[in-house]
């Protein structure tokens, strides 16, 4: 990792490691081949495994805030998965490129996947979102010389993102919470 990086995915990886205390936590350099290594040159991906604080694992990215940060500011992303699994992995590797490459995710956007979220899943798209299954205080990690906000990345349906452009995000967040959605699953049914 080069000088500037280094200490923001170090935070980062603290943080995440502070916050998941209990559980086991996995720092994955993840191959995006060189001509996205370019792009995201320092990403690790954290997997964290059930523990006290969730029974589902977390899949974290430390090493987008560096490259995209403004006025101190800038984000990481958390998947929830139902399982360990190298796809959620890849995934991550995917939003930071993604993120970093010029398309700079924000909260309630979305991005598409280009195929199911796992084989079978109607989710094909991700909605960035406030990190509702893990709170605030995963949310805000503190840097040296400003701060990374970890974001959730939450699988959504087609018809999902669709309803979202067209009556809002906060309307789509009713819709999860009225049909009491587990986010984890990927089979769940669609609420659009």
């Amino acid at each position: 990792m080069s000088d500037a990086r280094l200490p923001a995915a170090e935070a980062v990886e603290s943080h995440v490691r502070a916050f998941f205390i209990g559980h086991a936590v996995e720092a994955v350099d993840y191959d995006v081949g060189p001509e996205r290594r370019a792009v995201v040159p320092d990403l690790r991906v954290l997997v964290v495994a059930p523990g006290p604080r969730s029974d589902s694992w977390a899949y974290v990215t430390a090493g987008c805030w560096a490259l995209m940060e403004k006025h101190g500011d800038g984000l990481e992303f958390v998947m929830t998965a139902p399982v360990r699994d190298q796809r959620f992995v890849e995934l991550m590797a995917m939003i930071a490129y993604y993120h970093c490459g010029g398309h700079q995710l924000d909260l309630q956007h979305s991005m598409p996947i280009g195929e199911p979220w796992v084989p079978g899943s109607t989710c094909d798209h991700l909605l960035i979102s406030l990190p509702y299954l893990h709170g605030p205080d995963l949310e805000h990690c503190p840097l040296s010389g400003g701060h990374a906000r970890i974001l959730w990345t939450l699988p959504v349906t087609t018809a999902e993102v669709e309803f979202r452009r067209h009556h809002g995000h906060e309307a789509l967040e009713q819709l999860f919470d009225e049909a009491e959605i587990i986010p984890t699953d990927p089979f769940r049914a669609s609420v659009a």
